[in-house]
Parts: C-alpha cells; structure tokens; sequence
C-alpha cells in the first residue's frame, strides 16, 4: 500500500546556543521521561494507523501531528527515520458501517484511507516510509502465528463451529507493565475494546484473539491455521517486527490505545522476539467534542476535511492541534481555529518583511521547547514572540528566511 506524497523538511544549521543534544519523551511504561531515539543512525517509530471509516477526525489529526514532531525532532539531529505505520483495513467496525451502508467493504477502505492521506498531505504530516495495510499482510500474520505456536501461548478454543486461535495474554512476561492496569480493571476495558472476556473455552478472560475463523458473509483467507482473519493486536506486532525489528525506539499512538492495544501488542512481541518490542511507548492525548472524547462509534466527531472544505487553511488546523500539548485532554471547540488562522497570520506577516528580530535564539528555544518532551505550546509562544518582536522593527535581514525554513522542518508549518 501506498502512503502519501513526501514532504520537503528543509535542513537547519546547528545552534551556536546551548540545546538538548537528544529528544526525550514520557514513556508511559515507565512513567516518566526518557531520551528516546539513537545517538546517531537510524531511530525507528511504529504509530498505530486508522481503521478506515470516518477519517480523519481532529482526535486522529493530534495524535499524527504528535509524532510527526518527533520525526521532524529525530531529523533535525541529523538521524534517519525508519517510520511504518499500518492501516486496519479490515475489522470488525469497518464491516458493521459497510453493511449498514450497503457499500462494500474494500471500497469503503479505500475511500476513507485515500481521504486520510489527502488529509495527512495537507497537514503535511511526513509520510511512513512503510505503510501497511492488514490485508496485504496476512501472510505475515500467519507467520508470527506460527512461531508463537512454540511458545504454547498460542491456543485455539474449544468451540466446534469457530475454534478461533487466541494468545495466552496474562503469562507472557512483563504483562500489565505499559498500562499498569490489575486485572479487574483490564477485564471491563478490554470488553469495551474489542475485547471477548466473557467468551467461553478461554484459558483466561484477557487472552485475545489473534485468528479469527471464517465466519458466513466476512471476508477470509486461507492459511495452515484455517481459512479466517487476523485479529487487531497481532496484525499490528507482526508489521512492526518485520519492519522496523525488536527494541524499536518508539511505539506510538492515542492514550485510548494503552490498554488494551499496546499492552496485547507488546506481551506478544515479547514472546515472538525474546525481547521488548520497543523501548518506549509514547502516546498522545484525547480530543473531546461537546463534553465527550470524540469517537467514530458515537459520531461526535469534527473532521478534517469538514474544516478545510469550509476554507479553513490546513496550517491553521495544525496550529491549533499544537497549541496544545501532546500529552494532555482537551476539547475542540469552534473559536480555535479563527485563533489560529490569526496567529498563523501575524507570522506570515512577519516573515515576508525585509527584515526581523534575529533568528538564532528563537531556532535555539524551538530545539529546546521540542527536545523537551516535545512542548510544541512553548514552541508556537517562542515564534510568537519573534514575530511581535520583528513587527516592531527588527533589522536583521537575514532573519526571516531562517525563520521560515525552522518553523517549517520543526513545526512543519509552511509560513
């Protein structure tokens, strides 16, 4: 599968100014803030993609802006970036909106994925270099499958009609460490997430499906584990070990993707690899829409396209998703994107005079306010400031075209 067209991040020049040497990020599984990333060569990113329908609300746009900082932050270090990302272009959800739209199936994914990138392009969000879709994986599912089955981790229910393979969760070693959840308050989040605790024939109620057999009216495939479909946590550990490799330096995603994704996708790279699938699990906050968190299943969503088919500009949204930081909730609401387009204005303004506020300190403080858990908040004040501060009458002339070429490969905002 392809991703999206590739977006030119201009280079910078070194700071003359103290800065981090590294990007450091709050691992979830450790609970505090860690240097991520190599010294030098390739640093590896895995972010969770969409199950294509109803792409791309604002909650998708912050979690893929967020980690396209971290790339852009990783690439002004002057280290490659192996990012693969993967598309769930057939689940369970995506089939319900198919049938009850009476459109099929693999028309609906594409329709939504092409959406979805032409939303990524205009955010211009650096594409994955490995942009991989559940279904053109199968074999490579089937194949994790399979050396898991020497693990006797892997099992398949005692159920006549479906005997569904399942991953035996709860003994892999270090289960529970990236949620920190107990297992009375893993069980209802699983249930609500796709999860079947409750299923019969089960060696536990938190060991999940990783091949589902082939139901009347689903899609399937043929595979030495019976004609079925991959389940959601495996297709993810399988695309990421065959690209990127164990100890990745970052699995990404939502904060809704802790418990149960991430900790069913690490405990089974854990058994596949023998060690951890990635260093640290990093994730973003949650967008809320009218009091709630924004949802495909309750359709309280504000979407990209939406906001741009009514003329809003692109770097605008992107601002406004940056004007908050990574980590935290927060509520869309409809006055921040005028907000935006306002700041995004001053800047651009500022930018196209002759001559500015010298740039070296405000590159130095983007590097610093970025590296730093990645507090894009202090980043936008830091330009902020610039632009007041060259609107008043600075005289470096030098300074607005190196402003405009940091603002674009730190922020990614084409001023």
């Amino acid at each position: 599968m392809y991703a999206w067209a590739d977006v030119a991040v201009p280079g910078l020049s070194p700071s003359s100014e103290e800065v981090p040497e590294g990007l450091s990020l709050y691992d979830t599984a450790t609970r505090r803030v860690v240097p991520v990333g190599p010294k030098d060569d390739v640093a590896r990113m895995y972010v969770c993609g969409i199950t294509p329908y109803d792409a791309t609300h604002l909650g998708h746009a912050n979690t893929y802006v967020t980690f396209d900082l971290i790339n852009r932050a990783w690439r002004d270090l002057g280290l490659e970036v192996n990012y693969t990302q993967n598309v769930t272009d057939v689940d369970d959800p995506l089939l319900e909106r198919a049938a009850r739209t009476g459109q099929e199936w693999e028309e609906l994914a594409e329709d939504q994925t092409e959406l979805f990138r032409s939303d990524m392009v205009d955010l211009r969000v650096i594409p994955p270099d490995h942009y991989i879709g559940a279904v053109e994986s199968i074999s490579c599912v089937v194949e994790l499958i399979e050396h898991l089955l020497g693990s006797g981790l892997v099992y398949q229910v005692d159920d006549d009609e479906h005997p569904d393979w399942y991953f035996n969760s709860v003994a892999a070693p270090g289960f529970g460490g990236i949620s920190h959840l107990d297992e009375d308050a893993m069980i209802p989040v699983c249930a609500a997430n796709g999860g079947d605790p409750e299923r019969p024939g089960k060696r536990h109620p938190l060991d999940c499906l990783v091949w589902r057999f082939a139901r009347p009216d689903e899609p399937s495939w043929s595979s030495p584990l019976g004609a079925g479909r991959p389940g959601w946590h495996i297709e993810c550990t399988a695309i990421a070990l065959r690209y990127l490799g164990a100890n990745f330096d970052v699995q990404g995603g939502g904060r809704d993707l802790i418990f149960p994704h991430h900790e069913m996708s690490a405990a089974e790279g854990m058994v596949a690899a023998g060690e951890p699938l990635a260093e640290a699990f990093v994730h973003s906050g949650m967008v809320g829409l009218h009091g709630e968190k924004m949802s495909k299943s309750k359709g309280n969503l504000e979407l990209v396209s939406r906001l741009r088919h009514a003329g809003g500009d692109p770097m605008a949204i992107r601002l406004a998703l940056m004007n908050h930081h990574y980590r935290s909730d927060w509520e869309w609401t409809p006055e921040q994107l005028p907000a935006a387009e306002a700041r995004l204005a001053r800047w651009r303004e500022a930018v196209a005079r002759g001559a500015g506020a010298p740039a070296e300190p405000l590159i130095a403080e983007l590097r610093r306010a970025l590296r730093s858990d990645l507090d894009a908040p202090a980043a936008l004040a830091a330009v902020d400031q610039w632009a007041e501060a060259s609107l008043a009458g600075g005289d470096d002339t030098a300074a607005p075209a190196r402003v405009r070429a940091a603002v674009d490969a730190l922020l990614g905002i084409a001023l």
